[in-house]
Parts: C-alpha cells; structure tokens; sequence
C-alpha cells in the first residue's frame, strides 16, 4: 500500500482530484486530498493575509493528521508550488514528487515570476473589486464552485532549504492538448534531465478529466517503485 497526498490549482478545490483520489483508492491505496485554506470546502476561510506558507502548512498539517510517514506527493497548476514548498520541509519521507502540468519553481522564485505580463495584469485587473483576491482567470471553463484566489499565494517565493534534495523520485506530467500554456518552460527544463520522469497527456490542462486512467497509472508506477 502506498500514501498519496495530492493538491489542487487555484481558484479550486478538492473536487478537481476526487476522481483521481477514488481510482487509487480503488487500488487499495491511501489518499489525501489536501484542503487549501480559502479554497474549495475552506472557502469560508479566505482572506488576503492567506499566503503561499499558509498552504504549505496546511497540507504538512494534515499530512500529519493522516498518520502518512512516507508518501508520493503530487500537485496540480498552482498545486506545484506548494508540493515544492512541502518537500523543503519534508523532502526526506517523500518517496516521489509528480508534477501534474504543473508550475515548477526554483530557489526563490513565485508563481508570479514563472508567469508573464498577461497573466500579471489578470492578477492585477482581477482582485481590484476584492482587494487581495483574485477572480478566476476569464478563459477558465465556467464552474460555479471557482472561487477567488488570494494573490499573497502568487506572490510569495518558494524557498529552498536542501531538505528538497532528499526526495527519492521526481516526475512531471506535461499536458499537450492546450496552447498557449504557461508549461512548457518546465517541461523542455527537465525532459532531457535523468534525474526526472517526463511523460506527455494528450490532454488539456485538466489531465485529470481528459485522462484519468493515465495520470492513475503513472501514480501507481511511481508508488510501486518506491515500495
């Protein structure tokens, strides 16, 4: 048996990973879905002070909570800051990390210095009504549970603590099936690296609806290789 914790984008919630989290369930596995403060089912908790450390604490917290000693930790769109955030504190009992057409930051950087002046000026135009909460980006399907995002998250930088360097396993998921995407960047990174796993979805950003028995069977291969 294998532990999985995994994390949503912004704007989100946990109902983005409830199907991924049944089908390894179903496998026998555990599952974690971390609940992201002011998002999905904490969304009464929003507020502008929310920052990326608050996420990362949130999801150690429950890691905690859960009893999980070693686990494959995996983060979706905004999900991969904060797994990045979660591995400086816990890289040592994480058996793999998987980046699911995610955002993959270096030493010191934010979710705002890895994207450009488009969606800068969303972030900005987006949370002038609500200060500190960002609407959901205009070209986002419409789902009426999208909430506002607090721009803290987008602004605070991951910082590295070497902890980072112990995780045994790392793989990043690059979906092929929308353009423009913010991604590529992160996957020409670490495609050719041999310390990385890379496969490509033919999916849209959304990997986990367009190509659930896929990205499951990647998690799978990556907790069986690490038990």
């Amino acid at each position: 048996m294998t532990d999985y914790v995994l994390v949503h984008g912004a704007w989100g919630g946990g109902w983005t990973l409830a199907g991924l989290a049944a089908d390894l369930e179903a496998h026998g596995h555990r599952v974690l879905v971390a609940a992201l403060t002011g998002l999905g089912d904490r969304a009464a908790e929003l507020s502008p002070a929310v920052d990326l450390s608050r996420h990362i604490a949130d999801v150690i917290k429950q890691i905690g909570a859960a009893g999980f000693d070693r686990f494959v930790l995996a983060g979706h769109s905004y999900g991969g800051m904060v797994i990045t955030g979660v591995a400086t504190h816990l890289g040592s009992r994480i058996d793999a990390l998987a980046y699911i057409d995610a955002f993959l930051p270096g030493d010191g950087q934010s979710l705002w210095d890895l994207t450009g002046e488009q969606d800068h000026q969303f972030y900005i135009d987006g949370q002038r009504d609500t200060p500190g909460l960002v609407a959901p980006l205009p070209f986002l399907p419409p789902e009426p549970r999208l909430g506002r995002h607090p721009l803290l998250t987008l602004l605070e930088p991951v910082r590295f603590t070497g902890e980072e360097t112990k995780v045994a396993r790392r793989a990043y998921i690059f979906a092929t099936g929308w353009a423009p995407t913010p991604f590529t960047r992160f996957y020409d990174a670490v495609k050719d690296d041999p310390a990385w796993e890379v496969h490509r979805s033919a999916a849209s950003h959304d990997v986990m609806t367009d190509q659930p028995e896929q990205l499951c069977e990647l998690l799978l291969d990556l907790g069986r290789r690490s038990s």
